[in-house]
Order: structure tokens, then sequence, then C-alpha cells
């Protein structure tokens, strides 16, 4: 990957950090504020930039992003935490990005 201008991650981050939430007991926490939109764009950023963005990638990144929770007992998938409708915010987020970069 070149190298990214700060200005266009974060913007990338803000989109998706104000788009999805974790869903745990019924407790919303958005990306942002959770610190794990930075994460993401800079799993993304390559994806919109090799013009590969599909439900199908969203899946795969979502499913290989641990999280570790409980103090790093253990770790489970980002995707075990977004409920189906955020996923569908993320992509959304995503190619909304896309569209006007």
């Amino acid at each position: 990957m070149t190298s990214v201008p700060a200005e266009t991650l974060e913007a990338l981050a803000a989109n998706i950090g104000e788009a999805v939430y974790i869903d745990v007991a019924k407790w919303h926490l958005y990306l942002n504020d959770a610190k794990l939109h930075t994460l993401l764009a800079e799993k993304f950023y390559p994806v919109l930039d090799e013009n590969r963005l599909s439900e199908k990638v969203v899946t795969e990144v979502l499913q290989t992003t641990l999280i570790p929770i409980g103090a790093g007992r253990r770790s489970i998938p980002l995707q075990d935490l977004i409920p189906p409708r955020g996923e569908t915010a993320l992509l959304q987020a995503l190619e909304d990005f896309q569209a006007h970069f």
C-alpha cells in the first residue's frame, strides 16, 4: 500500500466510527468510542484503493479482526460484536467514502 494521507485515513475512520456500533447485552458502543475505527480504516483503505469492496470482503475483515475481551483473556471476531444491520451500515459507509474520494 502506498502512503495514505493522514486526512484521508482520518476521514475514513470517522465515517466508520460514526456509522457502526458493537452490541453487547443491548448496550451499543460506537466504534469511534471503542477506539476501533482507525484500525478498521487501516484495513479497509487498501480494499477501497484497489476497488475490491464487496459484502464478502467486509465479512472477511470483520471475521479476521480479533477483539480482546476480559483484559485479554479471550479474543473474539469483531463480526460477532456487530449486529447484521451494523455490517450493512459499514458497507454503506465504505461505499459512500469510496464514491467521494
